[in-house]
């Protein structure tokens, strides 16, 4: 049987948050923001535990979370939501990087339509933007820097924490793409300066659907976000719409869960990345990874194994493990990842290259048999 190796795209959802969100569809009816009854009080308690154990995970304030349909909706809400104070204020340049995720890019470019000046930032080979290029950027007009975390496609470490401190002193909002690092690295997450963060439970085992936008207060004010969807005043009027109340739970259920396990999840991970690590010295092939593997999450590795097809290896060895070679969002596209070729890869590398990722619940046992096969495939590929 195939073993799942694309966490980075969804992961499955954990059985305990599964079965959780089922009690709440079995027991929990109602709209939690019905006032006049207790079937409406019922629901707005699992929605406001939900917050809470968001909230406890990143160390804020439960009134900073806002729940959304995932982090693409998050993203939208973080930069788009900002339009309004910017024209206002005359503050229209915007600082991203050319490896964020779609939702942000797309974003930030429809900002553009708008009047908005935006730099985007190239990483160096090792994956990263340093501070300093995305600091040196910064102008007086400056609005917004919106910069991921972790990048889902090569694995690697942003430095948020150099930033978010340098524009803390510059007052220039941060937004933080957390998607990729949400209840995985949460001890940098609580400590980080930022005012915006987005999120989906999806990555963390919780259910595709759900997910948060977080907004720090400063001076008991939240960043000036506007509502790009109007409807009702559901979360404050920053997400209008029917919250849906199992959908939430099962993310604050997964928050819980990733606040006692997430150090020994991490652990279990590099365990796993040292197997496949070793396996890979051990092959014959030749290999490179893309990016700084100092700089790289525990759980993902993305791998150019000289003269073998990403295309033809995903496909020739799909009955034993499930990888991909990018992001799942441009899965359709046959160009040539846009985050490897702004890290200044050639392109015969990345159409060589294949992501793998994992989560901590894996047998390492099972991890490596399957890749095992998986560099046997690779071997009869080669030209």
């Amino acid at each position: 049987m195939s073993v799942y190796l694309d966490f980075n795209s969804s992961a499955p959802i954990d059985r305990r948050v599964l079965d959780y969100m089922i009690d709440i569809y079995k027991n929990t009816v109602g709209n939690a923001d019905s006032r006049t009854h207790d079937f409406g009080d019922n629901a707005r308690k699992v929605v406001e535990n939900a917050r809470s154990q968001v909230a406890r995970l990143l160390d804020i304030n439960k009134d900073e979370v806002f729940f959304t349909s995932g982090a693409t909706e998050s993203n939208n809400i973080a930069i788009q939501g900002l339009k309004e104070y910017g024209l206002k204020e005359g503050k229209k340049h915007i600082i991203t990087t050319s490896i964020e995720h779609k939702a942000v890019l797309e974003s930030v470019k429809a900002m553009e339509k708008d009047g908005f000046e935006v730099n985007f930032l190239d990483p160096d080979f090792s994956g990263r933007v340093s501070a300093k290029t995305v600091l040196d950027a910064v102008r007086d007009d400056t609005l917004l820097v919106s910069v991921m975390h972790v990048n889902n496609e090569s694995g690697i470490i942003q430095p948020i924490q150099e930033i978010g401190n340098a524009l803390e002193e510059k007052r220039v909002l941060f937004h933080i793409d957390a998607t990729q690092s949400f209840g995985k690295l949460v001890d940098e997450l609580q400590t980080v300066k930022y005012n915006m963060l987005s999120m989906s439970a999806h990555k963390i085992g919780g259910p595709q659907g759900v997910g948060a936008l977080v907004l720090r207060k400063h001076r008991y004010k939240l960043p000036p976000v506007k509502p790009i969807m109007y409807g009702g005043q559901q979360e404050h009027g920053i997400r209008p719409g029917t919250i849906p109340v199992a959908l939430v739970g099962g993310l604050g259920k997964a928050c819980e869960i990733a606040q006692i396990e997430h150090k020994q999840n991490q652990d279990k991970c590099r365990k796993i990345k040292n197997v496949l690590v070793g396996e890979l010295k051990d092959s014959g092939l030749k290999y490179r990874f893309n990016g700084d593997q100092n700089y790289c999450i525990p759980s993902t590795m993305n791998l150019c194994i000289d003269g073998v097809s990403s295309e033809a290896l995903m496909i020739s060895s799909k009955q034993y493990c499930s990888v991909s070679n990018g992001s799942a969002c441009n899965s359709n596209s046959y160009k040539p990842s846009y985050v490897l070729t702004a890290m200044g890869i050639p392109e015969e590398q990345i159409n060589n290259s294949i992501r793998i990722s994992w989560g901590a619940e894996e047998s390492i046992d099972e991890i490596s048999s399957s890749f095992n096969n998986l560099l046997q495939v690779a071997k009869d590929l080669i030209w």
